[in-house]
C-alpha cells in the first residue's frame, strides 16, 4: 500500500485498497489508528454519485451533524424576538 501521504488540514491519503470476492477491503492499520476502529466496529458507508464513497464511524459524524446543527442555531433568528418585533 505504501506510506501515508499528508494534506492539508489534517488529512491523508492513506493509500488504496482492493475489493475482494465479497465486496470486503481492509482498512489500512494507519487509518484504523488514527480512527479508533476496532474488529467489529459499525461504519457508515456514504455516497455522492459524483464525488465518491466515504467510510465513517457513527461517533464522528455524530459530532460533525452536531456543529452543522449548532451553526443552523446561531444563524437562525430567534422566532421570539420576531414574534415581538
Amino acid at each position: 500500500m505504501g506510506k501515508t501521504m499528508q494534506g492539508p488540514e489534517g488529512r491523508k491519503f492513506y493509500g488504496s485498497v482492493t475489493v475482494g470476492q465479497r465486496g470486503q477491503v481492509v482498512i489500512p492499520a494507519e487509518a484504523r489508528k488514527d480512527f479508533a476502529i476496532k474488529p467489529g466496529d459499525k461504519l457508515l458507508v456514504l455516497g455522492d454519485l459524483a464525488q465518491g464513497i466515504a467510510i465513517t464511524t457513527i461517533p464522528l459524524l455524530q459530532r460533525n451533524l452536531k456543529g452543522t446543527i449548532e451553526l443552523f442555531h446561531s444563524v437562525q433568528p430567534d422566532k421570539n424576538s420576531e414574534e415581538r418585533g
